[in-house]
């Protein structure tokens, strides 16, 4: 069945939460190997139709999706030896002397230094190789992506000669380069940047062959990206013109969100601030070729603290936490009225409208017929009636969700609620919460709301352990695999099953 006749048949959607590094591999992190594939099919086996990632850019410090070095490329990490093995890139040899892994979590540091120097040898043959076609498809993609590829490239490499320093600490012919010193740091780096050409070319060849798969298969990725970016990125380091920075391209002011459910001293992200001014001159055009290209890679797009987009908390650099913040105004519809004339009226977006929000925010979100964002946990961890629970949803335009990447797993959450809370949910539930994230997955599935996401964990009905991010920590993050043995035929009949009953 195709996208369209799936989005045809269908007008309720249910699906599951899990980002490539959480799928089972031999190689250290899930990747876009077999196990990716196998994921796929488990969602067709079990009635489901959307399979939502986290950004899928290339991390830096702490491993975060949501502090990537690029808001345009893919994450090496998750490219798949296996496949540049049939592309004879890789032999069985290049693999002796592999560490042993945790099948149930990633170890960052050593996945990067193993998968680097798989890279590296798979770099060596690919310059060395006979086939034609292969380096016919690398140019044009080079070709087609140059548009951010170039600077992603030499960004990269920059940040290799300068032994992975952020580019503010580089010599200022990089740090600020005008049109002659580039030429230079292009021509001294010239193979380090074809290096990173080729992990990218090798990522979004692998990408585009997995989501044709997923659409082949009645499947429709949700994507993410956060609002902002990182300093320590190329977008920051190629667009200086467009963020809130001083002369020294230090920020003036960073991004945060104030004291919420979870901090009590807000959250200090530290990103560089939008300067929307500059952008809104330029007609937005950095923002639409993001949105484009990141649509071109899911089906929907989830944006992240889309609150940010009616009004931002600014908080003056050099802050230690987020109070001391205060709300600026941000591009509000403008933006997605300029995103709408180059991409068309009927923009595939899903707005984060958690935290602190506002009637404004909720009309920018309306405006647009954006689905909002529904959390269950939310809704039952105290006795008052809420909006979070499922017969006070007022809009099938929703997206109702047991619990995010940033939520304990409903088990590991439900044993940390108050008894009178747990009671609440039996009642509510007419059940003896032995097994609550299954109770959870079916309350999602049996709400008006268009969209039922849940995490893979809570499928599984996995604990505390298996978290996949608690904000405000920031390392021991990101890390959560999963074995193949957990997708058994059982589950699949389990949630197919609810799922029909549910008119998903």
């Amino acid at each position: 069945m195709s996208t369209v006749e799936n989005s045809i048949k269908r007008s309720r959607f249910s699906g599951i939460l899990a980002h490539p590094t959480s799928f089972p591999s031999p190689y250290g992190i899930g990747d876009m190997g077999q196990g990716a594939y196998d994921f796929i099919d488990f969602l067709e086996k079990s009635g489901q139709s959307l399979w939502q990632v986290l950004p899928l850019g290339p991390t830096g410090f702490g491993d975060s999706p949501y502090q990537g070095f690029s808001a345009f490329a893919g994450q090496p990490l998750i490219i798949s030896p296996e496949n540049m093995k049939e592309l004879n890139l890789l032999t069985d040899e290049d693999f002796c002397g592999m560490p042993v892994w945790d099948a149930q979590k990633t170890d960052y540091g050593a996945v990067l230094e193993f998968k680097t120097k798989l890279f590296h040898k798979a770099y060596e043959r690919f310059v060395h190789t006979p086939d034609k076609l292969l380096l016919e498809e690398f140019e044009d993609f080079c070709l087609l992506q140059k548009f951010w590829l170039d600077d992603y490239a030499l960004f990269m490499a920059g940040k290799d000669a300068h032994e992975g320093r952020c580019w503010l600490d580089w010599e200022d012919d990089l740090k600020n380069p005008d049109e002659k010193s580039r030429k230079k740091w292009e021509t001294q780096l010239a193979d380090d940047i074809k290096y990173y050409k080729f992990l990218q070319f090798l990522f979004f060849r692998q990408w585009n062959a997995l989501k044709e798969y997923a659409n082949r298969h009645g499947i429709e990725i949700v994507g993410d990206i956060p609002i902002f970016v990182s300093l320590d990125s190329v977008d920051v380091w190629a667009h200086k013109d467009l963020f809130q920075l001083d002369t020294k391209g230090h920020p003036s002011c960073v991004a945060g969100v104030p004291p919420d459910y979870f901090s009590a001293t807000g959250q200090l992200w530290g990103n560089p601030l939008y300067d929307w001014k500059a952008h809104k001159k330029q007609d937005y055009a950095w923002w639409i070729a993001r949105v484009k290209h990141q649509i071109g890679l899911t089906d929907y797009l989830r944006i992240d603290h889309f609150r940010g987009f009616e009004a931002y908390w600014a908080v003056p650099a050099g802050e230690e936490t987020a109070v001391n913040g205060k709300w600026v105004k941000g591009p509000n519809e403008a933006l997605f009225l300029a995103i709408q004339k180059e991409l068309g009226d009927e923009l595939p977006i899903f707005a984060e409208d958690l935290g602190v929000i506002t009637p404004e925010v909720e009309w920018l979100r309306d405006m647009f017929h954006f689905p909002g964002m529904r959390i269950l946990q939310f809704g039952f961890e105290c006795l008052e009636d809420g909006s979070y629970l499922p017969h006070n949803f007022t809009t099938t335009n929703c997206i109702c969700y047991t619990g995010t990447h940033d939520n304990d797993t409903t088990t590991g959450w439900y044993r940390t609620i108050s008894e009178e809370c747990r009671d609440k949910i039996r009642r509510y539930g007419n059940t003896d919460g032995g097994r609550i994230s299954l109770d959870f997955i079916r309350f999602c599935l049996g709400s008006i709301a268009k969209y039922a996401i849940f995490p893979i964990q809570d499928l599984f009905e996995m604990g505390s352990e298996t978290r996949m991010n608690t904000p405000g920590m920031p390392s021991d993050n990101w890390g959560f695999r999963y074995e193949a043995k957990e997708l058994t035929p059982e589950r699949a009949s389990w949630l197919l099953q609810t799922t029909k009953l549910f008119g998903r």
